[in-house]
């Protein structure tokens, strides 16, 4: 729903791409996937600056684009911003991430599939080749949750070579608290009624006919496990970090865990030159966040400010829900650092 009828509409290009490097991956998700690119009113595209949006936990990036009750889509928001002269005009592409085990880290792994590789090899140059967006030193990457930490990784990982400003809005950081042995706990109780077995649980699941509550959450625990520890192995590549019977932390497996935390990640020396390069960097969390995500967030600043990096940090008095409302503060501030 429009909050400003007197701002002109851009327009939403629906593309296809088959994936090379998604194909044949052990979930048996489909490589052809769907990428929504906005254009703002009065452009076809061409030498715009290129935003990629990574959507939460249980959507896909088309999500983004659908129209939305009681507030904007990501496209509305965009005309508003554009329109009123708060942000430059920028074009924004919404790609399909979704997975069979309910959602994406947006980092290559042998169970969920190479989607980093898919994002930064096949669907950047596909984009970027039909609409004449982007290009080095003019593409940026935000999310929120589970897509705030895809892009927090990225900057991580690719800042400067592919991407040149990044924003995370209560992206997934300090495993330890958000994946405590609560969680664990949690998982293997509820796991009690299909026979402790992963396998029984994600076959109940996907022949429905109604999930439970709970079920997103376990099967969000899954899908992490699936990200950081695959086991091709195990069905859907799945293996929970801890002893079934006893919810004993298996250090090994909970060490592949760790290695993908932003705060590990930020304390390599090269992660940090590559955050340098960054021509904007912003990070916020609400500090009543259920997740707990507040906690390693301030944590990463910390770090941020202790190694010298320019970077911009905010908390917000809400927690982890609903929270698009954001995206006026980082649209705008990406916007401009890549004009």
């Amino acid at each position: 729903m429009r909050k400003n009828h007197d701002v002109p509409a851009g327009t939403v290009h629906s593309l296809w791409i088959e994936s090379d490097c998604l194909k044949n991956n052990l979930l048996g998700d489909p490589s052809r996937r769907r990428v929504d690119v906005y254009v703002p009113a009065g452009h076809d595209g061409h030498s715009l600056p290129l935003l990629v949006d990574l959507v939460g936990y249980t959507a896909g990036g088309p999500a983004h684009t659908n129209w939305k009750n009681y507030g904007e889509n990501v496209p509305e928001r965009l005309d508003r911003l554009i329109g009123t002269g708060a942000m430059p005009p920028v074009a924004v592409a919404f790609p399909d991430c979704f997975t069979r085990l309910g959602g994406n880290q947006y980092v290559d792994s042998a169970a969920m599939g190479l989607w980093e590789t898919f994002l930064i090899r096949e669907m950047l140059p596909f984009v970027e080749e039909r609409l004449g967006c982007g290009g080095d030193g003019r593409r940026g990457v935000f999310g929120k949750s589970s897509g705030g930490y895809g892009s927090m990784v990225h900057a991580l990982r690719h800042g400067g070579s592919v991407w040149s400003a990044a924003a995370s809005h209560s992206g997934d950081v300090g495993f330890e608290y958000l994946y405590h042995l609560g969680e664990f706990a949690g998982a293997l109780r509820h796991l009690v009624d299909y026979g402790m077995s992963i396998e029984a649980f994600l076959r109940k699941l996907e022949a429905g006919p109604k999930a439970k509550d709970k079920d997103w959450h376990i099967l969000m625990l899954l899908a992490q496990a699936a990200s950081f520890d695959p086991d091709p192995s195990q069905f859907y590549g799945v293996r929970l970090p801890v002893d079934l019977e006893t919810c004993e932390i298996i250090e090994e497996r909970w060490a592949n865990w760790l290695r993908w935390d932003p705060l590990r990640l930020v304390d390599d020396a090269k992660h940090l030159q590559n955050l340098r390069q960054l021509k904007a960097f912003y990070i916020d969390c609400g500090d009543i966040d259920q997740y707990n995500m507040v906690y390693g967030s301030r944590i990463m600043r910390r770090k941020l400010e202790a190694a010298g990096i320019s970077h911009v940090y905010e908390e917000f008095h809400d927690d982890h829900s609903s929270v698009d409302y954001r995206m006026d503060i980082s649209l705008p501030l990406l916007a401009k650092a890549l004009a």
